[in-house]
């Protein structure tokens, strides 16, 4: 059993992987700051989830479940950016690894508001960064985004591949968390594994991605805005193999490299599906069709994206489910949700 702490557990990556972990027999240290990106009741459904109940977390900054998985997850409310509390926490439960999915999300909202980026995504995982430096963490994985990779042409995308032209603020601020990550690797000696997620979708996904955007839209009658004409394809990827994957590569920091115990890893499915094919999907899991609004490519947005996955599976990760079955899942989770939320 190892004691670990995942930032963003109350988001939608977090919470899925806080779950698979205590599933496992670890012991996990939730984090989360509960910001209003977007509704914050859907982010303290996920934590009752688990075991932590809203009415907890607004009495106190700590919360402990000690009614399931044998009291081995505790809810921390916390902000990254402060610098006070944070090494605490880490000096108190002296973490065996370190995972890091808290993040300012969203391509399109960072040209809205670029200021919450530089201060969640660069300030916050700076002090991540200070807090494994000075507490000796084994292993520090951290979500970098598919965003990395711009405009990239080249097909599948590979870790190899140039990323130095990122077209949003969002995507510039996980490109440097890689280039902080690799310099604290290389002059501390800390491990650290970047995770370039590519489209993640499934239940309990984020209410501003495209599925959630569209299944609302359709079960209420209205049009869906389609960008670029329809013309884009995106590397959907389950969140069951997205979990996976996060875990795969936890447990394989590099050692014992000269340069700097540093990687990333790109986190994908490895089979593009275009949009008018996953709008068809949505379609058939929700009995309904579409009315559609075609409009051009918005700013930061990328026509494609397209993960090679060969350097993760060739520690054993391998993407399992097709966009059919993941689309019939979220929308069973989708239906039944919001069924018990009217």
């Amino acid at each position: 059993m190892k004691t670990i702490l995942v930032t963003g557990a109350a988001g939608f990556i977090g919470f899925h992987l806080a779950k698979s972990l205590l599933e496992d027999g670890h012991m996990v240290v939730g984090l989360d700051n509960l910001n209003d990106y977007y509704d914050v009741s859907l982010k303290l459904d996920r934590l009752k989830e688990i075991g932590i109940h809203g009415d907890e977390v607004s009495l106190s900054e700590s919360v402990s479940v000690s009614d399931c998985y044998e009291g081995r997850f505790t809810f921390v409310k916390l902000d990254l950016q402060d610098r006070v509390a944070l090494p605490l926490l880490f000096e108190k439960y002296q973490f065996d690894g370190v995972i890091n999915l808290a993040a300012q999300a969203g391509v399109r909202y960072s040209i809205e508001n670029p200021a919450s980026y530089i201060d969640s995504n660069i300030v916050g995982f700076l002090n991540i960064l200070e807090c494994c430096r000075h507490n000796k963490i084994g292993h520090l994985v951290y979500a970098s985004s598919s965003s990395v990779y711009g405009e990239n042409e080249k097909v599948p995308f590979s870790e190899d591949d140039t990323v130095d032209r990122p077209i949003s603020l969002y995507a510039a601020t996980k490109k440097s968390n890689e280039l902080m990550a690799y310099t604290y690797s290389h002059l501390y000696g800390l491990p650290t594994t970047g995770l370039r997620f590519f489209t993640v979708y499934g239940p309990w996904g984020r209410p501003d991605m495209a599925p959630m955007l569209f299944a609302n839209a359709i079960t209420a009658g209205k049009a869906i805005k389609v960008f670029n004409e329809g013309q884009m394809s995106r590397d959907f990827t389950y969140i069951d193999d997205i979990v996976k994957g996060i875990k795969i590569a936890f447990d394989h920091p590099v050692s014992n490299n000269q340069e700097a115990e540093y990687q990333i890893f790109n986190i994908g499915n490895g089979a593009p599906v275009s949009l008018f094919e996953f709008i068809e999907t949505l379609e058939t899991s929700l009995g309904q069709v579409a009315d559609k609004i075609m409009l051009p490519m918005q700013d930061g947005d990328v026509p494609k994206t397209w993960a090679d996955t060969e350097k993760l599976n060739n520690l054993g990760y391998e993407s399992t489910t097709p966009i059919k079955e993941g689309i019939a899942q979220f929308i069973s989770w989708f239906q039944n949700y919001y069924t018990k939320e009217s």
